[in-house]
């Protein structure tokens, strides 16, 4: 029997019971501490599955660690519709849409533990470090739609960009949040960090300047 709370069936495919395995792996020891027999003992698989439909430990932990991420976006996206309130101001939105981003993290934390234990692997494994760089260059445009404060439509190289923004203010704030949650930023001081950037910039690209 697995250390794991019920294996996954065998009625399920090799592929699907590893994934869903290595998903469970990552909640309770994270990325770095999970080895391929625990994997073996959560789905009830063996050794040569994880080879024959991954190629690696590495790259299954991190397909699954990409899957739970898009489940984080999918959730996100729900609240965040759920939530829009559109006679609220752009900078009104943007607090109450970060807010809602930075409470999401509770829950994935694990996940994002290991998105960063991996990031470490990529260094060494050109299979991570490809399917992750892969996962971001996405990602770039998936946020760009999920934190839209935009008043019109924009070209992909736009979208591409404002994307890039939202990936590193995400990936900052979260660092600063898996650190020390309370003195973490919070959704009022990332607006209130736009309103000052915003008018310094205004004030720096005004004829006076």
């Amino acid at each position: 029997m697995s250390r794991y709370t019920a294996p996954v069936t065998r009625r399920r495919g090799h592929r699907e019971a590893l994934l869903a395995a290595a998903k469970r792996c990552l909640y309770e020891q994270g990325y770095a501490r999970t080895t391929a027999r625990d994997l073996v003992a959560a789905s009830d698989t063996n050794l040569a599955s994880i080879g024959y439909h991954f190629g690696s430990k590495e790259a299954l932990l991190t397909e699954a660690m990409l899957s739970a991420i898009g489940e984080w976006g999918d959730a996100l996206e729900q609240v965040l519709a759920a939530g829009h309130d559109p006679a609220t101001s752009p900078i009104e939105r943007f607090e109450s849409t970060w807010t809602r981003v930075i409470e999401s993290f509770t829950a994935y934390r694990p996940v994002w533990v290991a998105s960063f234990e991996a990031l470490v692997q990529a260094e060494r494994s050109p299979e991570v470090r490809a399917a992750m760089a892969d996962a971001v260059e996405r990602a770039r445009v998936g946020l760009t739609g999920l934190f839209d404060q935009l008043a019109e439509p924009i070209d992909e190289h736009t979208a591409r960009t404002v994307g890039s923004f939202y990936q590193a203010l995400l990936s900052g704030v979260m660092v600063q949040w898996l650190l020390d949650p309370e003195r973490a930023p919070s959704g009022r001081d990332l607006a209130e960090a736009i309103r000052t950037i915003a008018r310094s910039v205004g004030s720096a690209s005004s004829p006076a300047a």
